[in-house]
C-alpha cells in the first residue's frame, strides 16, 4: 500500500443491544439467583439490565446456597455476617464462611472493616467484580472458572450496557500519561503531574498484576500478543494488595520499567483522572481488549477519557512516511495519504520505502495524548509531544465524585427509564 487510511471511524455503533427480560422470563432458574441478578442490575451500580448474559453470568459466579447469602448484600451499605444470616435464618458460621469465600477466593463482593469486624457489600460487575475475579488469577494457568467467567463476562460486556450511563457531561474519570521517552518538548503550559514518572513520585508502594482485559481477550481467542502484568496500583493500594496476595510488589525502578516496557509494545498508560491522593492505579491499554478504550472505540462513549494534555506533532519535511506512528496508534487518530495527483504511485508492499508525495494527518477529536506515536517515531523522531491544554486533574476523590455526581446521576436516570 502507498498510505495508511483509516477506514472505520473510531465512534460506532454497539453491534446489539441487551434483550431486557422479566424475573417471569427465567421459571427454571432459582429465586437466590434471581435476586442477586436484580441486585447487580440496579442502576446504583451501573448494572446491565435482566437479561440472558447477566443471569448466565450470576449463575456460574455462585451456587444457590452462596446466591442466597449474597442476595441479602447491598451497595454502599456493608452488612455484617450476623445480619445477613438473620436474614437468610441460617447460622452466623456459615454466612460468614460464604461471605469470606466469596470476598477473598473469588472476588464477587467486597469486604470492609478490620478483620475482627469484617463487613460485606455488593460492588458493580465492571469496574469491581470483573477486576477483583480475574486480577487474582495466574495468567499461565488459568482455572476452568476463570475461563468460563471471562467468556460469560465478555458476551455481557459486548451487549453495550455500559453506553446507557454515559453522556457528553459526565466528568472524565482517566487521563493518558506519556512516559519520559514520548519526546516531550519543554513548555511552561506543561505540569509535572502530566509525565508518569512525576505521578510515581508521589508514592512508596508499588505493586503491579495482570492486565484484566487482556487476559479475557486471550480466553475468548482475542490474544493480541501484548504484555499482560502492567496493572500497576500506588500507595495504600499496592500496600493492601499485595498484603494480601493479589499483585506483587515492586519498587519504583522497576514500575517505570514496567510501563516502559508497555509503551515499547503498543500500549497507553493511563491514570485515575484525580492529582493529589494516598492511592493510585495506572493501567497500560490497547485499543483491541481494553474494556474503557473498547467502550469510546466501538460504543460511543468519548466522555469517559479527560482531554488530551498532549497533542502530536510532526516535522513534515523531515518524515520518511514509514507509517510506525500510524500502525501504532490504538485510536486510528493518524493516517498517511499520498498527495493527489494526476498520476499516482504505484503501489508498495510495505513502508520501508518512502512514499513519493503524502501527507501526515492527525485526527484531533480521535487522540487520547498517550504519545505512542512518538516513542514509535524511529529512527527519524519526528513527531514530538506539545502541551495542548492546561485542564487539571481534580484534587481529591472527592473532587472527582462531586464534579461525576451530576453526569452519573443523569445517566443513572436515563438507565432507569429504559428499563422495562
Amino acid at each position: 500500500m502507498v498510505h495508511l487510511k483509516v477506514d472505520r471511524p473510531i465512534i460506532a455503533a454497539p453491534r446489539r443491544r441487551p434483550l431486557a427480560r422479566k424475573r417471569s422470563d427465567y421459571p427454571r432458574v432459582s429465586v437466590e439467583h434471581l435476586d442477586v441478578a436484580e441486585r447487580l442490575a440496579s442502576p446504583l451500580l451501573m448494572g446491565p439490565p435482566l437479561c440472558d448474559e447477566l443471569i448466565a453470568l450470576v449463575e456460574h459466579m455462585v451456587d444457590q446456597r452462596e446466591a442466597g447469602v449474597m442476595r441479602h448484600l447491598r451497595p454502599f451499605r456493608p452488612r455484617s455476617p450476623a445480619a445477613v444470616a438473620k436474614a437468610e435464618r441460617i447460622a452466623e458460621a456459615e454466612a460468614a464462611e460464604i461471605l469470606s469465600r466469596l470476598a477473598d477466593q473469588r472476588g464477587t463482593i467486597v469486604s470492609v472493616g478490620p478483620p475482627a469486624r469484617l463487613k460485606y457489600m455488593l460492588m458493580p460487575i465492571v469496574p469491581g467484580i470483573f477486576e477483583m475475579t480475574l486480577i487474582r488469577a495466574d495468567p499461565n494457568q488459568l482455572s476452568p472458572w476463570h475461563q468460563r467467567f471471562a467468556e460469560l463476562f465478555e458476551a455481557l460486556y459486548e451487549t453495550g450496557y455500559l453506553i446507557d450511563y454515559f453522556n457528553p457531561s459526565a466528568a472524565p474519570l482517566v487521563r493518558y500519561l506519556p512516559v519520559g521517552e514520548a519526546n516531550l518538548d519543554v513548555h511552561p503550559m506543561a505540569l509535572p503531574a502530566d509525565m508518569l514518572e512525576a505521578e510515581l513520585d508521589r508514592f512508596e508502594h508499588f505493586a503491579v498484576g495482570p492486565c484484566q482485559c487482556r487476559l479475557a481477550s486471550r480466553v475468548v481467542g482475542r490474544d493480541c500478543g501484548k504484555p499482560i502484568d502492567n496493572c500497576l496500583v500506588m500507595g495504600n493500594w499496592a500496600r493492601e494488595a499485595s498484603r494480601r496476595g493479589l499483585v506483587r510488589a515492586v519498587s519504583r525502578n522497576e514500575a517505570l520499567a514496567v510501563k516502559r516496557e508497555a509503551e515499547e509494545h503498543g500500549l497507553v498508560n493511563w491514570m485515575m483522572n484525580v492529582g493529589a491522593t494516598k492511592s493510585q492505579s495506572s493501567c497500560s491499554c490497547c485499543g483491541c481488549c481494553c474494556h474503557a478504550l473498547r467502550t469510546v472505540i466501538e460504543f460511543n462513549a468519548p466522555a469517559f477519557f479527560a482531554p488530551p494534555r498532549f497533542l502530536p506533532r510532526c516535522r513534515d519535511e523531515q518524515c520518511t512516511g514509514c507509517g510506525r506512528c500510524a500502525r501504532i496508534c490504538p485510536m486510528n487518530a493518524i493516517a498517511i495519504e499520498p498527495r493527489p495527483t494526476e498520476n499516482p504511485p504505484p503501489a508498495l508492499s510495505d513502508f520501508s520505502d518512502r512514499p513519493p508525495g503524502f501527507v501526515w494527518i492527525h485526527r484531533a477529536e480521535r487522540c487520547v495524548g498517550c504519545g505512542l506515536c512518538a516513542v514509535h517515531c524511529r529512527p527519524a523522531k519526528v513527531i514530538s509531544m506539545e502541551p495542548a491544554t492546561r485542564i487539571k486533574p481534580y484534587r481529591s476523590w472527592l473532587s472527582l465524585a462531586l464534579h461525576a455526581a451530576p453526569g452519573m446521576l443523569r445517566g443513572l436516570w436515563q438507565a432507569w427509564r429504559r428499563r422495562p
